[in-house]
C-alpha cells in the first residue's frame, strides 16, 4: 500500500508525461500484485492486461501525438480541490457501513455465496465455480463489460485519427511525369 501510495504521488506531482505513463503502468502492475494477495486472480489478470498493458501503449500513442511536458498550470483552483475533497470524504464515509474485511457473518456470506458454491455444478454443469459465475450468472455483465472496453477502444482509435477523413489529393494517386 505504501509503493502504492507513493507512485500515486509521484503522478501527482511530476510534469513530464512520459514518465506519468510509466509510472501509471507500475502502479497497475503493483494494484495487480496487491488483487493477487487477495486471491482475486481474475481481477489481478484483467488489471495487468488492461491497466498497464493496452493503456500504457494508448497513452504512449497519443503522448507520440502530443508534447510531452505538462503545460503550466496557471495557479491553484479551490473548486475542483474542494469537489475532490468532497467526493473522497463521501467515499470515505460510504466505507463506514460496510462490513469488516473478510467478516464470515457479512451478507454476501449470508446467501449469495453459498448459492454459488452449492448449485452452480446442477445449474450450469460447470465444476469451476468462478468460470460459472462470470460465464453464466453474470453473463450479460461480461458481455456488457466486454462491450464496454471495445467501445472504449475504438474510441480511443478514432480520437488518435484512425477515423479522419482524407482529402481528395490524398486519395488521388500522384500524376505521372511524361
Amino acid at each position: 500500500m505504501l509503493l502504492l501510495a507513493g507512485t500515486a504521488l509521484a503522478i501527482v506531482l511530476l510534469r513530464d508525461l512520459f514518465a506519468v505513463v510509466m509510472l501509471s503502468a507500475i502502479f497497475s502492475l503493483l494494484s495487480a500484485s496487491l488483487f493477487v494477495l487477495l486471491d482475486a486472480v481474475d481481477v489481478a489478470f484483467t488489471e495487468a492486461a488492461v491497466g498497464a498493458g493496452i493503456s500504457t501503449v494508448l497513452m504512449l500513442g497519443a503522448l507520440a501525438l502530443t508534447s510531452t511536458r505538462e503545460k503550466a498550470s496557471r495557479n491553484f483552483q479551490l473548486v475542483p480541490f474542494l469537489v475532490v475533497l468532497l467526493t473522497g470524504g463521501v467515499l470515505v464515509y460510504a466505507t463506514l457501513d460496510m462490513p469488516r474485511f473478510g467478516d464470515p457473518q457479512a451478507p454476501i456470506h449470508q446467501h449469495v455465496a453459498p448459492r454459488y458454491l452449492n448449485a452452480s455444478m446442477r445449474e450450469v454443469g460447470v465444476e469451476n465455480v468462478v468460470s460459472a459465475v462470470l460465464a453464466s450468472y453474470r453473463g450479460y455483465d461480461t458481455y456488457g463489460e466486454t462491450m464496454v472496453i471495445f467501445t472504449a477502444a475504438v474510441s480511443v482509435l478514432l480520437l488518435l485519427g484512425g477515423g479522419r477523413k482524407r482529402s481528395r489529393t490524398e486519395l488521388e494517386p500522384p500524376e505521372e511525369a511524361p
